[in-house]
């Protein structure tokens, strides 16, 4: 895609094509800690779900500018804290996106990177998984892995946990 008046990459103007490195190197981040912990196959949307969530994390943690030239081992801290459980995470995710593109309206154009990151967060919120029901009475009568009780499941909420997990398992 085009962006008028925009700089590339290269930092030359014009109708060059912008490129999203910012979201695309949070991705790769993100697939890499998954891949590592081997938490489920890469092809599922659970998996998709979980690198949404951890690139959404990854992204919107960099609030310097700097993601490109982080190195990752340096930030995996941050990162367990933002996922972990108890953290209003959905919420955090929503002011950051609003900041942002508050920041890319001031500057008066479209942002790639944020472009990419709304796309990730519009997904998670309004895609539902079946999913085990992790609040389901304990002791019930479970035969096997698969007869336990399911539920329908916002795709962050399902991906922010393994998304969290990978990166323990890191």
């Amino acid at each position: 895609m085009l962006h008028r008046g925009h700089k590339s990459t290269d930092g030359a103007g014009g109708d060059e094509l912008v490129v999203p490195m910012a979201w695309l190197y949070a991705e790769y981040i993100a697939d890499e800690l998954l891949r590592t912990g081997d938490l489920m196959p890469p092809t599922s949307f659970e998996f998709r779900a979980g690198r949404d969530a951890l690139a959404l994390t990854v992204f919107l943690s960099d609030t310097d500018g700097e993601l490109p030239g982080i190195r990752v081992v340096s930030q995996l801290e941050n990162w367990l804290s933002l996922t972990a459980y108890d953290q209003p995470w959905q919420d955090w995710v929503r002011e950051r996106m609003a900041l942002l593109g508050a920041e890319a309206a001031d500057a008066g154009g479209p942002a790639p990177d944020l472009e990419l990151a709304q796309a990730a967060w519009r997904w998670l919120e309004e895609t539902e998984l079946l999913a085990p029901d992790l609040n389901a009475v304990p002791g019930g009568a479970v035969t096997g892995e698969e007869d336990g009780p399911k539920v329908w499941t916002k795709a962050w909420q399902l991906g922010l946990p393994l998304g969290h997990l990978a990166i323990h398992l890191f």
